[in-house]
């Protein structure tokens, strides 16, 4: 066999690069293995400062002249990168929507990377695109789309963008017959506006920005007691603006906030969307997963009447990051935005039915995302999957339950899904309980001892727990509670020594 020049860095057909790729691999394999078993820390308590004088204490530079062995680069990085990770495997890492990822997930990864499938043409990724498809139609189905069709996409930040892209796009063509892709925008458009919660997420204003309606042109409506978004807020909104000569053309409804895991009112905002021909978004980043469940599945009633869905698979799907899908109830909604080149999806190939997903895509290189889904959902099934999710639920009821009979805290909701936010409270000293909790939130994360988030609420500083990881018991939970008391009550007295 002919030698090739480089092939020693490439996965090719031939006895060298196959052994180098095993080689590596295994090293690899053997380098986590170390960090798996590292202990039960979820962080080594590492500065950012640390992190930085660490790393070049290995790596004297950047790009070496001469390239680096490859047992000492993996050691090397495994002891400056690795040690000094988060690691959301381990049961008290619960601060974010950030997942322990399913291990077959992490063997279609494996897949992904030798393969290097790009997403955007048939004659770039095969047999992937096909499986893209197929995995969209399930989504169509899981959400109640006959007629529905979908893109993967990176996450929540960049489905919400092409949900209020299409958005603008319809309400161009259907108040002034304009095509925005092809003039700009309307004359008029600066008289559009958005509606959502004003618990939504950052990227409804981020995506008008982007879109050239600017941040003024979401109008937020104040929330209930369960910070879901107020219908009768709502109405009140759409009627004022309408009357101020303004057009309210989305409705964006949030399936589970960031903060609080609250969903909004779906089946009453998908009525007032029809009522005032609202294109009705529903961001479903983190509850889609609801889907899934028989038992909670009812939260999410009513989503199949939006128009566009957000679902990321990189938060209660357990998929490694990134992963997610956006989905359109009618499939021709994607004409908005296709567009041909005569390189890469040319017409001929609409007309002669080869698929190309760039034209439903904001992207053009794109991974194949979808095989990690369907390899994860294969091997666990629909009944663990959604043992899985009853499961978070029940020890985040549980956990809210325990700090709300507990003195040393204040509840300050009854979580819907699995997102828990509290607060450390001290009656004989209020003044200090904001610069508790961040004491508190900074020790967990300085020890290793559990990783919580930080949040706040009404401008008081507050504790969030996100128990996304199935294998989080209430013991771990009941032990990160105790040592938050025992950590605010520390900091008390260090304050009266």
């Amino acid at each position: 066999m002919t030698t090739r020049p480089f092939e020693q860095w490439f996965a090719a057909n031939n006895n060298q690069s196959i052994e180098a790729y095993q080689q590596y691999m295994e090293q690899t394999i053997k380098t986590l293995e170390h960090y798996f078993t590292r202990g039960t820390a979820s962080f080594s308590g590492t500065t950012p400062s640390q992190a930085k004088e660490q790393f070049y204490s290995l790596f004297s530079t950047l790009v070496p002249y001469e390239g680096v062995d490859r047992d000492a680069l993996l050691q090397k990085t495994g002891e400056s990168i690795l040690r000094h990770t988060f690691n959301p495997n381990q049961p008290t890492c619960i601060a974010h929507l950030h997942c322990p990822p399913f291990i077959p997930a992490l063997a279609a990864e494996v897949f992904i990377s030798a393969m290097n499938q790009s997403m955007d043409s048939w004659d770039q990724s095969g047999a992937a695109t096909v499986v893209e498809q197929e995995m969209v139609k399930w989504l169509c189905d899981l959400f109640g789309y006959p007629n529905g069709d979908g893109v993967f996409t990176s996450g929540g930040t960049q489905s919400n963008y092409m949900g209020l892209l299409l958005a603008r796009e319809h309400a161009s063509k259907r108040l002034w017959n304009w095509n925005t892709q092809q003039k700009g925008l309307h004359p008029e458009s600066h008289k559009l506006r958005i509606l959502c919660s004003e618990e939504a997420h950052f990227t409804v204003k981020q995506s008008a920005a982007f879109l050239g309606l600017g941040e003024q042109s979401v109008i937020t409506v104040p929330t209930d007691q369960d910070y879901k978004l107020s219908i009768a807020s709502l109405k009140q909104k759409v009627e004022e603006l309408t009357e101020e000569g303004l057009i309210p053309f989305a409705l964006f409804a949030t399936a589970g906030t960031t903060d609080f895991g609250s969903i909004d009112p779906i089946p009453s905002m998908a009525d007032l969307a029809q009522d005032y021909n609202l294109w009705f978004h529903v961001d479903a980043a983190y509850g889609g997963a609801l889907q899934m469940s028989e038992q909670h599945k009812p939260k999410l009633q009513g989503i199949d009447q939006a128009d566009s869905i957000t679902v990321d698979f990189h938060k209660q799907f357990y998929q490694p990051i990134s992963c997610g899908a956006f989905l359109v109830k009618n499939q021709t909604s994607f004409t908005h935005m296709t567009l041909h080149a005569d390189y890469l999806n040319p017409e001929e190939d609409e007309v002669e039915g080869v698929p190309n997903l760039v034209g439903k895509s904001v992207q053009t290189t794109r991974r194949f995302d979808a095989l990690k889904l369907f390899m994860s959902l294969q091997a666990v099934g629909m009944e663990e999957f959604s043992r899985m999710i009853d499961t978070t639920l029940e020890v985040a009821k549980q956990a809210a339950s325990h700090i709300e009979t507990d003195s040393h805290f204040e509840l300050l909701h009854k979580p819907e899904l699995n997102a828990v936010v509290f607060r450390f409270v001290q009656p004989n000293s209020p003044r200090q309980e904001d610069a508790i909790n961040t004491w508190v939130r900074d020790e967990l994360l300085r020890t290793g001892t559990a990783v919580v988030a930080r949040t706040k609420v009404d401008k008081q500083s507050c504790l969030k727990l996100t128990i996304l990881n199935p294998t989080t018991t209430v013991e771990d939970i009941d032990y990160v509670i105790q040592e938050i008391k025992r950590i605010g009550l520390s900091y008390t007295e260090r304050q009266e020594a």
